[in-house]
């Protein structure tokens, strides 16, 4: 009975190390896409005079906060004392998102904010579509399964990323093909919204109904979960 338990337990050891690899790798990966989006996009920006195309900027280097946030935690021999601070630090992350968005939405309404015509804007924008929604999907389903509501969190806000990443590219086709400058404002203020709740969440550190390896290896019964974000997908 004890040779069993000590099996199993090294069994839920090896997929921790596994799953806490795998987080950093993400992580890893997200930060340096991110650096490039950001590089590329505030170019783009400052060329064309975009407030979208630099707000999207500004958004891959909040981006990039979350994600070292993570990776801080993950670097730790023990992540999970590490968690409520890189919860705070995402937390923050999203409001100050919001904040901004918020801002060059409404300036853009007013007419103070006009994107011009970018390729490369709508090139980075397109690329970050296809980037973004896997590496989201990736570090969620491995966060959820290590029972880290950090790791999450970060996947929620590269989602945003990628929100975003339609938004500006809806508005840039839209304002070089029919004039529509106001177009991406919406959206953005609708990605406020959904950023100002999230980072609730995280503050919280309620962001997901994560599920520790314990409870897929069974050495402990698992409680329900009504959490959207835990639906297998």
């Amino acid at each position: 009975m004890l040779r069993g338990r000590a099996v199993t337990q090294t069994a839920v050891d090896e997929r921790t190390a596994v799953l806490r690899r795998r987080i950093r790798i993400v992580v890893a990966i997200t930060i340096t896409w991110n650096v490039v989006e950001a590089a590329v996009a505030l170019v783009a920006g400052g060329i064309a005079s975009s407030a979208a195309l630099i707000g999207f900027g500004l958004d891959s280097v909040v981006e990039v906060v979350s994600a070292v946030a993570v990776a801080w935690q993950f670097a730790a021999p023990d992540p999970e004392r590490r968690e409520r601070t890189a919860l705070r630090v995402i937390s923050v992350s999203f409001f100050a998102l919001a904040v901004y968005v918020s801002v060059e939405a409404v300036l853009s309404l007013a007419g103070l904010r006009e994107p011009e015509h970018s390729p490369a804007g709508i090139a980075i924008a397109a690329l970050s579509l296809v980037v973004m929604p896997f590496l989201s999907w990736f570090e969620r389903r491995t966060g959820r399964e290590l029972g880290s509501a950090s790791a999450v969190a970060d996947s929620k806000q590269t989602l945003i990323c990628t929100y975003l990443s339609a938004a500006l590219l809806i508005g840039l086709l839209l304002n070089s093909l029919l004039g529509w400058a106001w177009a991406d404002a919406i959206a953005a203020l609708v990605i406020a919204g959904f950023a100002v709740r999230e980072g609730i969440e995280a503050w919280r550190g309620d962001a997901c109904c994560a599920t520790p390896v314990s409870v897929l290896t069974g050495e402990q019964e698992g409680g329900g979960c009504d959490d959207d974000c835990c639906a297998d997908d």
